[in-house]
């Protein structure tokens, strides 16, 4: 969970997490969108998905007990070399240095390392580094200890190197160049993402959530449902940088064979906006009002106001969110659509 998460984000999610799945078998055998429902709010689902997975290989290939070498680790889904050396020092008392972005950071600044530290062959460098600085005793000790160095004193901004307990060692100090380092990457541009959403309201409160799409998150063309709403349930979405209504009415009858969609009564909703990595979203919502709701294979009926037992992204949060507020009457009909 730690992984691209801040502590103060992941502490609650952890504490539910740990209660509804107390072992590893309990989270091997849960049903896949009970799992991702836990996680929702937190990103990134691969993670939960690869935390399910490596449970289940636990069980299958090591009667439940998480390996204690390196190479059975590294085969569980989801585990890299930081993730296994990270476990098995601390757990087993390995000795086997972690490399994460803090440790990358101190140890670029104790040897005033310049350029792109983020290639493969920088990376080795600073691996090779960090096993030298391993001592032989309390491995898991040492490596807690270099990343909190780094997340506590030896941060990217106004290093508070005074307090530092090796600044005496630090070359980038002595140069004056801590704060310039590691030297930063060329930014990705960003990219202005603009969606229309479809929320099917029936006269008893229903929803209609899709099933998560399949094949790769990543966005085909201008396609970026699939990588947005993460592999997760989700309203009738669409790209749409013209007439969002029009783009759903389109997507909805030609992909789910529906008809008299024009007839429908769309009101539109507060625009959403978010933000994932490189991309600016805008989301053009619509409450989509039917006396039924129709039969769509592969589609879940939901309570509206109860969308947050479901594992969905925090986008689809946001839009139920707009539409709940907007069946309140808590907000006026936004003009300029």
């Amino acid at each position: 969970m730690l992984q691209q998460t801040r502590v103060a984000a992941v502490i609650p999610y952890y504490e539910r997490f740990l209660e509804r799945f107390p072992t590893v078998h309990a989270l091997a055998s849960a049903p896949e969108q009970e799992v991702l429902r836990m996680w929702s709010g937190l990103g990134y689902y691969n993670r939960a998905r690869n935390l399910q997975q490596a449970a289940k290989q636990i069980i299958v290939r090591h009667g439940g007990k998480f390996p204690s070498t390196k190479r059975e680790a590294i085969e569980l889904a989801g585990i890299g070399e930081y993730t296994a050396a990270a476990i098995l020092s601390i757990a087993f008392g390995k000795k086997l240095a972690v490399l994460d972005g803090n440790v990358r950071r101190v140890i670029a600044r104790l040897d005033a390392l310049r350029g792109d530290l983020r290639g493969p062959v920088s990376w080795r460098l600073l691996q090779n580094r960090a096993d030298e600085l391993l001592p032989d005793e309390a491995p898991g000790d040492w490596n807690q200890a270099m990343m909190e160095l780094g997340a506590t004193l030896c941060t990217p901004r106004s290093p508070q190197c005074l307090l530092c307990p090796v600044q005496r060692f630090c070359e980038a100090r002595k140069l004056g160049i801590a704060e310039a380092l590691p030297e930063k990457r060329k930014e990705r541009s960003e990219v202005s993402v603009r969606l229309a959403t479809a929320v099917l309201f029936d006269q008893s409160g229903n929803s209609l959530l899709l099933e998560p799409p399949a094949g790769s998150q990543k966005a085909v063309g201008d396609d970026h449902v699939p990588s947005l709403v993460a592999k997760l349930w989700h309203f009738p979405t669409i790209s749409a940088n013209q007439d969002g209504a029009t783009a759903l009415r389109q997507m909805l009858a030609r992909q789910f064979k529906l008809k008299n969609l024009a007839k429908m009564e769309w009101q539109p909703l507060s625009k959403v906006r978010h933000t994932v990595t490189y991309r600016n979203i805008e989301v053009v919502p619509f409450l989509v009002r039917v006396q039924k709701l129709p039969r769509i294979s592969g589609a879940r009926v939901i309570g509206l106001s109860e969308i947050d037992r479901e594992p969905i992204s925090n986008l689809t949060r946001k839009v139920a969110q707009a539409a709940l507020k907007q069946i309140a009457g808590d907000s006026p009909m936004p003009a300029g659509y």
